[in-house]
């Protein structure tokens, strides 16, 4: 089982929510039911992009994917999401944002 959160940037922006947020409906649904699955402990399509991120691959429509880092054992952070099409602009975005993350709770 894992905990999934949703990385806030340091202003209170969320890319993972900004880009859900303009999904249409059924690929929402698609989107939601991998991140059932990865709460209950199925990661399912996934693997690593580099400096801490991984990708889950949804195959659907245009390929959708969802970027997240794992922090520790349990809790998944999504960071963001995109297609094969945008697929490396959306890793190194993902990149970024974990390294925010890390650098904010290392702060903590």
């Amino acid at each position: 089982m894992f905990e999934v959160i949703v990385f806030f940037s340091e202003d209170g922006a969320s890319p993972f929510e900004d880009w859900f947020n303009n999904l249409d409906a059924l690929a929402a649904v698609k989107v939601t039911t991998a991140i059932a699955r990865i709460e209950a402990g199925n990661l399912g399509d996934v693997k690593p992009v580099g400096q801490g991120v991984s990708e889950r691959r949804i195959p659907f429509g245009s390929g959708y994917r969802l970027y997240f880092g794992q922090d520790g054992e349990t809790l998944i952070v999504l960071l963001a999401g995109g297609t094969k099409r945008r697929q490396p602009r959306d890793i190194a975005r993902a990149q970024v944002l974990w390294a925010e993350y890390k650098r904010r709770k290392k702060g903590d």
